[in-house]
């Protein structure tokens, strides 16, 4: 007799309710996602900090000025350069004088530019790469101040062509 009622207690301990923490065998809601519908490109910012806008302001308006100060120096430069005489005559070496004190007034764009370059690479290197916005805006600053470094190198050119006659 005690068998029987040892298996009715089994048998009553198998059909009593405890919960049990089991995950559901329920869909997840990563299940219903199609894995054919393409998965959207994140947002890329493509407006740029505005302390880089404020540094790269202040670099072309440091190459700008820069430009001012040399277009008199050039300008003196090419007309001593066009009525100058032989090569090592005194009106010679007055234009050669002119001419290299309108290289050193390059000074401030090509630093310009310079650093133009450096706040690019520094932010790559810093941060393992830069934000289109930020690129786009160091582009245009870069683009500006080349655009005067360009300019003052073609016209000591120029007068370096007229010495060289």
């Amino acid at each position: 007799m005690r068998a029987p009622q040892l298996l009715l207690i089994l048998i009553l301990a198998g059909c009593s309710h405890a919960e049990i923490d089991a995950p559901s065998l329920a869909p997840r809601p990563e299940e219903a996602i199609d894995p054919r519908v393409p998965v959207p490109e994140p947002a890329i910012s493509m407006a740029p900090g505005a302390g880089l806008v404020d540094q790269l302001d202040l670099l072309v308006a440091q190459a700008q000025s820069g430009d001012r100060a040399f277009q008199p120096l050039a300008e003196r430069a090419r007309q001593l350069a066009e009525s100058a005489g032989a090569r090592e005559s005194e009106s010679w070496i007055a234009a050669q004088q002119a001419l290299s004190a309108a290289v050193a007034a390059r000074a401030p764009v090509a630093t310009a530019v310079a650093d133009i370059q450096a706040l690019g690479a520094h932010r790559i290197q810093s941060l393992g790469g830069i934000a289109a916005g930020d690129l786009m805006a160091i582009d245009t600053a870069a683009a500006r101040a080349g655009t005067i470094d360009s300019r003052e190198a073609s016209t000591i050119d120029q007068i370096q062509a007229l010495l060289a006659r």
